[in-house]
């Protein structure tokens, strides 16, 4: 039954789950020993002789407990280190390098996959425009040149190459070639990702959710959701899972098939969009899949997250050919637990990545850097104001990209043939992008040899469309600049979101470089390639808000180190502009709008200080503590029977996350949770009767049902009248997933207070 009160603890982020992978232990039952071996390892089995207390493997959508994990690998490292003989050192040796393994693993394996990517995107997406003669699956530059994926040979691409076919000359019938080859490739592309769809048990309120705002304790009930795992970049959900939140399936390798195989097939079409984000999916999908290899990390969440964010780093390396740039970006934008050696596991992932590609070498240059541009000429202090301004337009890009995307997000895709039938809506936005797109000669290209043609320098012999047309000095390459900057803005703000796998970057990058472009044909002596990078980076930093990284990135991009400051000027400009606008990144709003609970502590702080809040404006109300609360008499028993209606209680509000309170004479004596609870009494307590006794603290006695092994009998406590900021540093620095409140003091226990709670009355804040 609800509670008679109006606020409760139950929550669109707090579902109900309809079965779980709990375990617990009975030690007077023949078959323990096996169900032990089965579900718990052999450091958990050490834990419960501790006050810590067994914990299960984390269900889905649950938040994992850091402390708990830190504890069981120290268990496990000091069984390690304290074997004796060769072989205990050989397991020592083992166990200081499995990281580093499994890191040089993780950049291999990424490269090869971005390799296998590069490749078949740039032949399909030529495709659309004519084929190869001499062989069908050659793109149209290594048709053209003697420059192939694993040579090493260069070449400029060939004038009038007559093993290149063009469709038909006739620019209409090549027009509707063109928006058909690329309405297939976006229905091939979104079909596949439907095959990842996966029905979330709720929905998180905020941004994207129909429902009002959750102010504390709402009573609505749980509200399903539907998930495309290979949508979209990835990244939101990334952070969410390295924030300590388990997203079932995410990373699985049916996930990273389907995401590599669609963002060939969503690139190829044209639309706005690019496969760097993507590329972050699929190296953190290989590096859940190598850390499931080693021990180390399969058994633990907190040491699965160290490796997961080290992988993330070869993702960009990849991308961009930017291995430096790849560890930044996972540090600054990604992770929200990065010491030291996370830093250097990173390092030397992304290193292997960037190695393995150049061996590879998917652009047959046999060069890391993409956008090679050498100007050889410097800037002078006037150009300063030229960076600025360029730093004002992509913040203002961002701004406006970040409300209209949003904004777009609860809208259109709100209508019930567009969420029911999210093909229909990837086709719309391909004709759509094909319709814009086609009739301006510079966004007709890939996204990637736009922003290739437009940081080209025209000071040399260069034979390039763009030089052509600046010599011209034609006022339609200016309208055509003019048109490329605002239809990349447009179609960028429908294109993100769609489900198809999908990242932002690139989009950017264009839209910044053609304003960069357009804004150089009035600064003299100095080549408009220059305002074209700076201006990419400048959009960029607007739409992500991302700072060293992206400075790091582009010199990488390009081989330009004369322009780091240029490019610092811009990046900061365009992120303090953009924040004035949305306070929000692209990523962020993301994770809004897909509903995940996510505690970024700086955001969080920055919230509550102006609040002036306590802790007791969280503590849930008098008559759910009383359901969840048990008073363990002197005798450490209670009946079985009484922890099953407290037990249905609990799966009745849906708390996931939530718990047993024990408590003796009002003092705290332990937390039992929810997963622990219901395995041992509806599985292993199968062989008790509902009237016997259940030992929850104390030592066990033979035939005792037995539970106080899984009771954490160390569980952190706040004071009440504390302020809410010594809350949000605890469950944000700490990683917890529950604190208790008890009252100033007396400090009897008042409340409990899980982290999904917290994030939901933060959530309203922002409303």
């Amino acid at each position: 039954m609800p509670d008679v009160e109006p606020a409760t603890e139950q929550s669109h982020l707090l579902p109900r789950l309809a079965h779980d992978r709990r375990f617990s232990a009975v030690r007077n039952e023949a078959d323990t020993d096996s169900i032990l071996s089965t579900h718990v390892s052999k450091e958990e089995q050490l834990l419960a002789t501790t006050s810590v207390g067994e914990r299960l493997p984390y269900n889905d959508y649950t938040t994992i407990d850091w402390l708990h994990d830190l504890v069981k690998d120290s268990f496990r490292s000091r069984i390690i280190h304290a074997r004796p003989g060769i072989r205990g050192y050989l397991g020592s040796v083992f166990e200081s390098g499995q990281g580093w393994i499994a890191a040089a693993l993780i950049g291999l394996l990424t490269a090869c996959v971005a390799f296998c990517v590069d490749v078949a995107e740039a032949t399909v997406s030529d495709w659309k425009l004519g084929y190869c003669s001499t062989n069908i699956f050659a793109n149209r530059e290594n048709c053209c040149t003697n420059r192939h994926p694993l040579g090493t040979t260069k070449a400029n691409l060939g004038e009038g190459c007559l093993a290149w076919h063009t469709w038909t000359d006739d620019y209409w019938k090549a027009f509707g070639i063109f928006v058909g080859f690329a309405l297939a490739f976006g229905v091939i592309s979104s079909s596949f990702t439907m095959l990842t769809k996966s029905t979330l048990p709720s929905a998180a309120p905020g941004h994207g959710d129909k429902s009002p705002p959750i102010t504390m304790g709402g009573d609505e009930g749980v509200v399903g959701k539907s998930m495309y795992l290979a949508a979209g970049s990835g990244i939101p959900e990334i952070k969410t899972i390295l924030s300590g939140f388990v997203i079932p399936h995410f990373l699985d390798l049916k996930v990273l098939i389907i995401k590599a195989i669609g963002a060939v097939f969503a690139v190829a079409t044209g639309m706005c969009l690019g496969k760097e984000g993507p590329f972050v999916h699929i190296a953190t999908c290989v590096a859940y899949l190598v850390g499931m290899l080693f021990p180390k990390y399969n058994e633990n969440g907190r040491k699965m997250r160290e490796i997961l964010s080290a992988g993330c780093s070869a993702g960009l390396s990849v991308a961009f050919g930017a291995p430096i740039g790849g560890v930044l970006f996972s540090y600054e934008e990604i992770s929200t637990y990065f010491p030291r050696k996370v830093l250097w596991k990173a390092f030397l992932c992304s290193l292997f990545a960037a190695m393995v590609l150049k061996a590879l070498n998917p652009t047959g240059t046999g060069k890391l850097v993409l956008f090679e541009t050498n100007y050889g000429i410097s800037y002078s202090p006037v150009h300063y104001l030229v960076f600025v301004l360029l730093g004002i337009a992509g913040g203002l890009f961002g701004g406006v990209f970040c409300k209209a995307n949003f904004w777009w997000s609860k809208t259109f895709r709100k209508y019930a043939i567009i969420s029911r039938y999210p093909v229909f809506e990837v086709f719309l936005v391909v004709l759509a992008t094909g319709l814009l797109q086609y009739p301006n000669p510079m966004t007709r290209e890939p996204g990637d040899v736009i922003i290739k043609n437009l940081l080209v320098d025209c000071r040399g012999k260069s034979v390039a469309w763009v030089c052509q047309q600046e010599a011209k000095k034609d006022a339609k390459y200016i309208g055509w600049l003019v048109y490329g900057t605002l239809v990349k803005l447009v179609l960028t703000i429908i294109t993100f979101g769609c489900k198809v796998p999908s990242g932002i970057i690139i989009p950017a990058l264009d839209a910044g470089a053609f304003f960069g472009r357009l804004i150089g044909q009035w600064i003299p002596s100095i080549s408009p390639g220059i305002f074209a990078m700076v201006g990419a980076a400048a959009f960029l930093a607007g739409v992500s808000r991302m700072t060293i990284s992206l400075c790091v990135i582009m010199f990488e991009l390009t081989g330009e180190l004369e322009y780091i400051v240029p490019h610092m000027i811009a990046i900061l400009v365009a992120k303090w502009v953009a924040d004035g606008l949305e306070k929000d990144g692209v990523y962020d709003l993301a994770q809004a709008v897909l509903g995940h609970p996510f505690l970024d502590a700086d955001h969080a702080m920055n919230l509550v200080q102006g609040q002036q809040e306590l802790v007791r404006r969280l503590i849930p109300p008098k008559k759910t503590m009383q359901d969840i609360t048990v008073d363990v008499p002197k005798d450490n028993k209670i009946s079985k029977r009484t922890l099953s209606d407290k037990l249905e209680k609990l799966k009745e509000r849906g708390l996931m996350d939530a718990g047993l309170v024990l408590v003796q004479d009002g003092m705290l004596q332990g937390y039992l949770a929810e997963g622990e609870l219901d395995f041992g009494l509806n599985s292993l307590g199968m062989h008790w009767e509902s009237t016997s006794r259940v030992r929850l603290l104390g030592e066990a006695e033979e035939g005792d049902l037995d539970l106080s092994m899984f009771v954490d009998r160390t569980p952190l406590t706040i004071c009440a009248s504390a302020p809410m900021e010594y809350l949000v540093e605890m469950f944000g620095k700490l990683g917890l997933r529950y604190i208790c409140v008890v009252e100033e003091g007396s400090s009897r226990v008042v409340g409990v207070i899980i982290k999904k709670r917290l994030v939901v009355w933060l959530e309203s804040l922002k409303h």
